[in-house]
């Protein structure tokens, strides 16, 4: 709770301390009276250009906000100065328009390729130690993003990744299984993917004759959320459940996971009743009980299942269908025995 408020403060003090900044410097230039109008000019012009970004960095220096952002505070700092400041001492403006901000530009496409650079290095390394693409991405997007980014930064990516990249199929190795041969949701999925394409199809001959832009705009989310269900949908078939010599690690798809050490199992059942409704049971497939499964496992204590953009449940038993559950079931019980 005290961790929370002062989170809570911090976050308040980022963006206000900025914002009364930015408040005073306006009503300096507004209603204060002064006979040096151009040094008094100059002066907020610095303030707007240098001070309260610098200030803005200090305050998310040790914060998970990127350092880019200070990028933004600046922009906003200078379309103020060109409204609040006369036209006549905007000459400090115009300096900076000229030669302040290619140099900005400059610094902010240098830290980008930086980064890429450290994405790249990164990804490589994680390659080596795995082959799942999803798992490398979310640790590569760990080392160059806020932690808080990384579900949703790992998502966008991995949706086109398998969408519109990954063609070529993954042969399941000795301890793999697979979960999509007889799923209900690929059909879902592709049920909805028909019927997104014949709305928008649709709703954009019908709102283009009143407003075209609005029409396209639609049009366009509705194509983006087409790609998405297609990115999920082929993640299904790339991404098998894996048994490693630790753990056991469930998938579906990019849509839910979780990773358990063996020890962690207390129970383990070829069973296709459905599971009681309880907030601490849940299917493994999003589509719920529509997936159907044939297995059962229970946990000793609560694990996380791992969803989409970071979001999670805590649970006790997890119910999956398997297009091999007795081999599965099979494998766990070797591991658990090892135990």
């Amino acid at each position: 709770m005290v961790l929370s408020k002062r989170i809570f403060n911090r976050n308040i003090s980022i963006i206000g301390i900025p914002l009364i900044l930015f408040a005073s410097l306006i009503f300096i230039a507004k209603f204060i009276s002064q006979s040096n109008q151009t040094l008094l000019s100059s002066a907020i012009t610095i303030d707007l250009l240098l001070t309260v970004p610098i200030v803005y960095f200090l305050l998310i220096r040790k914060s998970n906000i990127p350092k880019t952002t200070v990028v933004p505070v600046l922009i906003i700092g200078l379309v103020i100065g060109s409204q609040i400041i006369p036209i006549e001492e905007q000459s400090l403006l115009h300096t900076f328009k000229t030669w302040g901000l290619p140099l900005v530009e400059l610094f902010v496409f240098s830290y980008i390729f930086i980064k890429i650079r450290k994405a790249t290095r990164a990804y490589k390394v994680q390659q080596e130690r795995q082959t799942d693409f999803y798992e490398i991405l979310k640790e590569t997007c760990a080392e160059i993003v806020p932690t808080k980014l990384v579900p949703f930064l790992a998502t966008e990516i991995a949706v086109f990744y398998y969408g519109f990249y990954k063609w070529k199929k993954t042969p399941l190795q000795a301890n793999e299984f697979s979960v999509h041969k007889n799923t209900s949701t690929v059909i879902v999925m592709c049920v909805v993917l028909f019927l997104v394409g014949i709305e928008t199809f649709a709703l954009h001959l019908l709102l283009n004759s009143w407003h075209p832009i609005f029409a396209w705009i639609l049009t366009g989310l509705s194509i983006y959320s087409a790609f998405q269900i297609i990115g999920f949908m082929k993640s299904i078939l790339h991404r098998s459940i894996v048994i490693d010599q630790r753990h056991l690690k469930l998938r579906f798809g990019m849509m839910s996971e979780m990773k358990i050490d063996f020890q962690d199992i207390a129970r383990v059942e070829l069973s296709n009743k459905q599971l009681e409704k309880s907030a601490t049971d849940r299917m493994l497939s999003p589509m719920g009980d529509l997936e159907g499964q044939n297995m059962l496992i229970t946990f000793k204590k609560h694990q996380e299942l791992k969803q989409l953009y970071g979001f999670h449940k805590s649970i006790i038993t997890v119910g999956l269908h398997v297009d091999n559950p007795i081999a599965l079931h099979q494998a766990l019980m070797i591991k658990m025995a090892e135990k």
